[in-house]
């Protein structure tokens, strides 16, 4: 899908305020490692994540996603009454009706007659509302959009270490399963989509493509989607290096797509920034698309996986650290569960990011 009138306006995100450490995990996983005999510092080791981060007790996704909305329209100084599409793209979700979408709507003020709703697709949900939102404002329909998403990622992370803990049927085998749930974190992100017509920036969204391979979709599952009330522990169950394996191959397919669509060469591509797993997920991908690491930013050493926010995120703060000069090719490169793959295109020229993240 190529485009002609979109511009990536603004971003905001919001990061908690609680660190937590991969070696606090590990003490927390000690009866584990000692029943399976475990080395400790082998989580940090395998994955290169040395930190990640919680919301504090009782924070909904919607509040952050508010934030994050509020953080990407005054970093546009856009009329919110130009807004015509608002889309909460993330796994985690306030309630399971109405949709999530609906409150950020009511807080964030903006009219009657737009467009709102969720969209879930794994680590990849941010991304399919850009491509949705995008062909809205291509055809006309909408001058502006909206893309939110918050992914809380503590009781998932707890839940693994108490299962590990107390479950006596996990073994060193079947203790790869867990492996990936221990790397989330917690993240939230907003995008400000506009018609070129009305940017202020003059950054120009050039092409999304999208590839689905989804005789894979077995290899990563939560539980099932019950409503079991303040009960539910969720679990996750991964087959990281299948996973990998098979998303990189389907990276691989996407990414010759992508440069036919976007009509660049991989030299054209002057930084990436990709869907945030770990140093070995990172390494291995960037070598089989031929890309160089030293052009891709990454921040899954301190923020880990934060699913759909990890690569808006991740553009955030490499746009605030300067990363991206006027002129600039960006690649955003999102490989997920499913699998699903999507890679959008930007030509870059003004950074605007604004945060009440504390740093």
């Amino acid at each position: 899908m190529r485009y002609t009138k979109v511009a990536i306006e603004s971003l905001g995100y919001t990061l908690p305020s609680e660190i937590v450490t991969t070696s606090e995990l590990e003490r927390q996983l000690a009866p584990a490692y000692e029943r399976m005999r475990l080395p400790e510092g082998r989580l940090e080791l395998m994955t290169g994540i040395v930190e990640r981060r919680f919301w504090e007790r009782g924070i909904l996704p919607g509040d952050k996603s508010i934030e994050s909305g509020q953080q990407a329209i005054a970093a546009a100084n856009i009329d919110p009454r130009k807004i015509g599409m608002l889309i909460h793209g993330s796994v985690c979700r306030d309630h399971l009706e109405p949709a999530t979408a609906c409150r950020v709507h009511d807080a964030l003020g903006l009219r009657s007659d737009c467009m709102i709703y969720d969209l879930s697709n794994a680590c990849l949900g941010q991304l399919n509302g850009i491509a949705l939102a995008a062909n809205a404002i291509e055809l006309g329909q909408i001058e502006a959009a909206l893309i939110v998403g918050t992914e809380d990622s503590r009781h998932l992370v707890e839940n693994t270490i108490r299962s590990l803990n107390e479950d006596q049927s996990w073994t060193r085998k079947t203790v790869k399963m867990a492996v990936a749930s221990l790397t989330i974190g917690s993240a939230s992100s907003a995008i400000l989509l506009t018609n070129r017509d009305i940017s202020q920036t003059g950054n120009v969204l050039q092409a999304v493509t999208a590839q689905a391979n989804t005789e894979f979709h077995d290899l990563c599952q939560s539980g099932k989607d019950e409503a079991v009330a303040d009960d539910m522990r969720p679990l996750m169950n991964t087959d990281a290096e299948r996973l990998m394996a098979e998303g990189i191959q389907t990276g691989v397919i996407t990414f010759d797509r992508f440069l036919n669509d976007t009509r660049w060469l991989r030299t054209d591509i002057h930084h990436t920034f990709c869907h945030q797993v770990g140093a070995a997920h990172r390494k291995l991908m960037l070598e089989s698309l031929g890309l160089p690491e030293a052009r891709d930013f990454s921040t899954f050493e301190w923020l880990g996986n934060t699913g759909s926010a990890a690569l808006p995120v991740t553009l955030a703060v490499g746009l605030e650290q300067g990363i991206a000069e006027a002129g600039s090719n960006l690649g955003l490169l999102g490989i997920g569960s499913g699998i699903n793959c999507l890679m959008l295109g930007a030509s870059w020229m003004e950074s605007r990011v604004a945060t009440n993240t504390p740093r």
